[in-house]
């Protein structure tokens, strides 16, 4: 494996320093911190992501004090306590994009997060509890037990919520392969998500960087070399 000094500074030459590789990061995230975030904000922000799957994350991002109305408010509890009615007029409520799927999977993450609160004492404790150096565990419970927030969703889900993340990109993937990882290029199996966490890991440990820092350099030092105005354009729409 190339060392992860060699890959940081090959990013760095592509952006044009140090100091403009050092702006592009994000402020490390602090998981003790979601001890704190009530459970509403948790589903909310599942929603979020779950409804800009595959769809203009713009348009998602517009629409949503509508969606917090529709919702109300994304209180698992309140959510849980109303009626068929509530659910199947949601289907043609203007306020919100009309996928009765992805509806129908906040009525489910609704029953996942009171779940899971009951459980740990909020959904925030659970996730700060979680060992950091675990994220595909992570994400394997959240597709198992939660409702389409398996692979790519769940990824984004715990960037939006502030838990230290990677996003597996397909240029982190590129990054990775290049530097020596066994892994697919899509790099959607079990295994291959274990290998990159365990690398990862690896250079946490040597570096003391968090993983939202080495999944940005990784992207950073392979693909199409984008400004640094058009990254942090490209960054706000996800990795």
């Amino acid at each position: 494996m190339k060392s992860f000094e060699t890959i940081r500074k090959r990013a760095a030459e592509r952006k044009g320093g140090d100091d403009v590789l050092m702006s592009l990061l994000a402020p490390p995230l602090d998981n003790k911190k979601l001890s704190d975030v009530p459970d509403d904000r948790f589903l909310s922000t599942m929603a979020e992501r779950v409804f800009a799957a595959g769809f203009v994350w713009r348009v998602i991002e517009q629409k949503w004090p509508g969606f917090e109305e529709a919702f109300l408010g994304f209180e698992p509890k309140r959510l849980l306590f109303q009626p068929e009615d509530f659910w199947h007029d949601l289907a043609s409520d203007q306020r919100i994009v009309r996928n009765p799927q992805k509806i129908k999977s906040v009525r489910e993450n609704a029953a996942f997060v009171d779940r899971i609160s009951g459980e740990h004492g909020s959904f925030g404790k659970f996730l700060a509890d979680w060992p950091a150096d675990d994220q595909a565990g992570l994400i394997e419970f959240l597709g198992k037990h939660g409702s389409r927030l398996g692979g790519n969703t769940g990824q984004y889900f715990l960037r939006w919520v502030g838990w230290d993340s990677y996003i597996v990109s397909s240029d982190m993937v590129a990054a990775l392969r290049d530097a020596g990882l066994d892994i697919s290029e899509k790099a959607t199996s079990k295994k291959d998500r274990e290998k990159i966490q365990g690398q990862l890991n690896v250079w946490a440990a040597e570096t003391g960087l968090p993983y939202v820092h080495l999944s940005r350099i990784l992207a950073m030092s392979t693909g199409p070399n984008r400004t640094a105005e058009e990254l942090r354009a490209y960054m706000d729409d996800g990795e």
